[in-house]
């Protein structure tokens, strides 16, 4: 029932998306930011109209109960939903689709795909909950006589749960809210919330190095994974599970941001964390930036380790948390399930203040207004899109040393590729985690768009940003994963020995190069 109410074309629920109110009240605020934009609204279209192609493979009898060829189905894992692929489904172009969904039930199903696809030269691109924006999902190749996605959403139970050692067994295929589900009978969570968490799944989270909910400490899926279980055409592959371990280079490590290209991750042992039962938050605004910035780092670096610390420059709070007197805003928050957390929150707010902070005594409307507008930021992505916008979104993580420079360049740079390409547009930073040595910071663009030529426009300016990383030796992503998008950057960013290497890895575990071609490697 879930992938049925899910939208094919864009974010979420269809019944989710922003309603007539919602829609009107978005569109009179970028008016009002962006006066030139023409905003005619264009729905998508109705999949029946479209030139879907049939199938090019015959799955074999002993896969046809995993299979679908329906034509949504198909649709729907043709593309992840990054503003690329929202903006194409728009317009119709559809490229090339999966031949078949395939959704085994078992770990030996899996086994049995691998083994069919790599003799019969079909591509197999493993398939979490579909919500990746750098092309992470979609067969952007022709070098196989075909391609199944493999949808992992059957493999979704938590298997077993060691309260002792606060960890848990998980298959990979377990969407957000269903593991944690079936965790909060036992006081415990996994606490892992990307802004993607309702529409993606552990193993979608492993495969990707996915960033959640802590803005410090366990910013990574990888601080929360015990040991993995990994499906790949040369057999299977389990580490052991240990809290720690010095024995050589890590085996999960080979398999964590791999996207599927060294073998399918069926599930996991995860490290789990009491409910919280105490939390504490507060909000500063800043005049000046810079001070923003100064006291972010000294948060950082005190020891202290807020679950949450994001800092939204002038124009992110103006635009998504309603801040309209030129102030940067950041959030802070604390929890804990074993002690009050007040005194943490009391010397982050010295810090702040010690930096040129204002944080009010009560009341924190703007991170409640803030949180709300983080939420529904996609399906507002979708609706403007749908009015010829161009809106995406960015991210990287420098060091504090180099982030003055990275953002000064970032920001001359986009303003001109900005006004080349579209005009007018306008660029927002927050910083969604940070760490000791540096912040990741977290770019949006909005720009009006020339329908019919939104991919082209926005290829453009992604080309110009990510230069601009490069330049500054900042990475091409902290934790939208590498994808087919980001391939060219990832390429300059690796040292040669380790491609080498990885290379490597790909002929030994996939000698038929037919797991997620395209990605990380070729």
């Amino acid at each position: 029932m879930q992938r049925q109410r899910r939208s094919w074309w864009g974010w979420g629920y269809s019944d989710a998306a922003l309603d007539e109110d919602e829609r009107g009240a978005l569109i009179t605020r970028v008016r009002g930011l962006l006066p030139s934009a023409e905003l005619t609204r264009h729905d998508a279209p109705d999949p029946a109209s479209l030139d879907i192609p049939k199938p090019a493979i015959e799955i074999p009898a002993s896969l046809a109960e995993l299979a679908s060829d329906d034509a949504v189905d198909r649709l729907a894992h043709g593309r992840g939903k990054g503003y690329r692929d929202v903006a194409r489904n728009l317009a119709g172009d559809i490229g090339r689709l999966p031949d078949v969904v395939l959704r085994p039930s078992t770990e030996q199903d899996v086994v049995d795909v691998l083994d069919w696809a790599s003799r019969a030269d079909v591509a197999v691109i493993p398939y979490g909950g579909g919500s990746s924006v750098v092309g992470g999902v979609e067969p952007r190749f022709d070098t196989h006589t075909g391609v199944v996605s493999l949808d992992l959403e059957e493999l979704n139970r938590v298997l077993e749960i060691d309260e002792v050692s606060r960890a848990a067994l998980i298959q990979a295929g377990a969407y957000g809210p269903d593991l944690e589900d079936q965790l909060r009978p036992h006081g415990l969570t996994l606490r892992h919330f990307p802004q993607s968490f309702e529409f993606s799944t552990l193993g979608g989270w492993l495969a990707t190095r996915a960033g959640g909910h802590f803005a410090t400490v366990y910013t990574h899926i990888d601080d929360l994974c015990e040991s993995m279980r990994v499906v790949t055409p040369s057999g299977v592959s389990e580490s052991r599970r240990l809290p720690a371990s010095g024995a050589g280079p890590s085996p999960d490590r080979l398999f964590l941001g791999s996207e599927g290209a060294l073998g399918v991750i069926t599930q996991a042992w995860m490290r789990l964390h009491d409910r919280p039962r105490w939390q504490a938050r507060a909000t500063a605004t800043f005049a000046d930036f810079s001070a923003a910035v100064a006291a972010t780092r000294a948060v950082a670096q005190s020891g202290l380790y807020p679950s949450n610390c994001r800092l939204l420059d002038p124009v992110e709070a103006a635009i998504n948390a309603g801040v309209l007197n030129g102030a940067s805003v950041l959030v802070l928050a604390f929890e804990s399930a074993d002690h009050p957390v007040d005194g943490w929150l009391n010397r982050a707010v010295e810090i702040v203040r010690d930096h040129g902070g204002t944080v009010p005594d009560s009341g924190d409307d703007v991170s409640s207004s803030w949180r709300s507008a983080f939420l529904r930021m996609p399906y507002q992505r979708d609706a403007l899109a749908q009015h010829g916008m161009i809106v995406e979104t960015f991210e990287t993580a420098t060091t504090w040393t180099a982030f003055e420079a990275l953002h000064a360049d970032m920001t001359t740079t986009a303003q001109r590729v900005l006004t080349d390409v579209c005009g007018i547009g306008v660029l927002t930073c927050r910083f969604t985690h940070v760490y000791p040595d540096g912040p990741a910071p977290y770019y949006g663009i909005y720009a009006p768009g020339r329908w019919g030529s939104l991919v082209a426009q926005w290829d453009e300016i992604k080309a110009a940003v990510s230069e601009v990383l490069v330049r500054h030796g900042a990475t091409i992503t902290h934790h939208h994963a590498v994808g087919r998008d980001h391939r060219p950057y990832y390429d300059r960013q690796r040292p040669e020995p380790f491609a080498a290497a990885l290379r490597a890895a790909k002929a030994a575990l996939d000698p038929s190069g037919v797991l997620n071609p395209g990605v990380l490697i070729d």
